[in-house]
């Protein structure tokens, strides 16, 4: 049985290879343009800074250079029930320089757009096994980010040789470009 965790909130990932499932739902809005919102993951070593430019993943680089972290694709509208985006992550595989992994999940033109995480509802990060599909954990942001246009959802680090994920849920109003120019050396 999954376990629902609170922001802050800690849990070991006792499974090597796992899929993390993004989603979300859009208010009805009135700015009369589609939301395009966008998972990215930043793989970082011990510095908190990304081991390679090749290490920030998102719907342009989908996979990490040791094909440890894929990203199945970008999904432009979001509709429908169940996860908007997946990213596959194989521990077996990842490169020992990488200590942690980023999830944030932002607005495509946000500022353009007029659009924020305000407009949007029902937003989860949850982990589950790859190989089984058993759900290992979930938390569902109910902060109102009413001007944020990207919001760190969770992040997975190591520690003592175990993983983990944070439930971070914290939101910024400079979108992906705020978390590239913070992550990248």
């Amino acid at each position: 049985m999954a376990i629902n965790l609170q922001k802050g909130q800690r849990e070991n990932i006792n499974a090597p290879k796992f899929t993390v499932g993004l989603g979300w739902d859009v208010n009805n809005t009135s700015t009369g343009t589609g939301f395009d919102l966008d998972a990215s993951l930043f793989l970082l070593g011990d510095d908190k800074k990304l081991v390679s430019d090749n290490h920030f993943i998102f719907y342009n680089n989908t996979e990490s250079p040791d094909k440890s972290v894929i990203h199945t694709g970008d999904n432009l509208t979001g509709e429908g029930s169940g996860d908007d985006e997946q990213i596959k992550i194989d521990l077996t595989k990842i490169d020992d320089a990488v200590k942690e992994i980023t999830v944030v999940v932002t607005i495509h033109d946000a500022d353009a757009r007029r659009q924020n995480f305000g407009q949007v509802r029902n937003s989860f990060i949850r982990i589950f096994n790859t190989d089984t599909n058993e759900e290992i954990l979930k938390y569902e942001l109910d902060e109102d980010f009413s001007i944020e246009t990207a919001v760190e959802f969770g992040r997975i680090y190591n520690r003592n040789g175990e993983w983990k994920f944070e439930a971070v849920g914290a939101g910024q109003r400079d979108g992906l470009e705020k978390f590239v120019s913070i992550y990248q050396k």
